[in-house]
């Protein structure tokens, strides 16, 4: 079950992003930053300091995103910062994330790799999580330097886990 908090935050920045015309936009950089802030112990902790001003805390995220992120992006993450849900900003991304790909029928995959994919490893990713789900996908790359080669990749509740460790590991316990 969801946090109530976390659904209205995501439905106030979708419905905003949506008014403002750029929701997959805000949605990437959302999601991008979300993924940063998990991965940062200063980032996360100076986001959430509570000896810090509100005031200063969003200035901080306006600096870090300045000429960046969209103004949208900016002002969502301000209000994120704000109300103290500094933590919650990558569970926000994605469920703002899974609702505009759920209305436009499509299923989000993330997909964690060592290095950022290129478009046209995407788009036959893509082809290739589509012919598998037989729904159309939209795919977030998140980069993990954990992975070291290969994908793995999460629908829903589904891993596809096609990871160089995993395969070794599967050959490993073989013999």
């Amino acid at each position: 079950m969801s946090d109530p908090r976390i659904t209205a935050y995501a439905t106030a920045a979708y419905e905003v992003a949506r008014a403002e015309g750029n929701l997959d936009e805000v949605g990437d950089e959302l999601f991008r930053l979300g993924r940063v802030v998990d991965s940062s112990d200063e980032l996360r902790i100076t986001l959430t300091d509570p000896h810090l001003p509100a005031s200063r805390r969003q200035q901080i995220v306006e600096d870090l995103l300045e000429g960046k992120a969209t103004s949208t992006t900016v002002g969502i993450v301000s209000m994120v910062v704000a109300g103290g849900r500094a933590t919650d900003l990558s569970k926000i991304a994605e469920n703002l994330v899974n609702r505009s790909a759920s209305d436009s029928g499509q299923a989000l995959a993330e997909v964690r790799s060592a290095v950022a994919l290129t478009d046209e490893q995407l788009a036959r990713l893509t082809e290739a999580l589509k012919a598998r789900t037989g729904r159309d996908i939209t795919v977030k790359n998140v980069v993990d330097p954990s992975v070291v080669g290969g994908v793995v990749t999460q629908i829903g509740d589904s891993v596809i886990d096609g990871s160089v460790r995993t395969r070794l590991n599967q050959l490993r316990d073989a013999f």
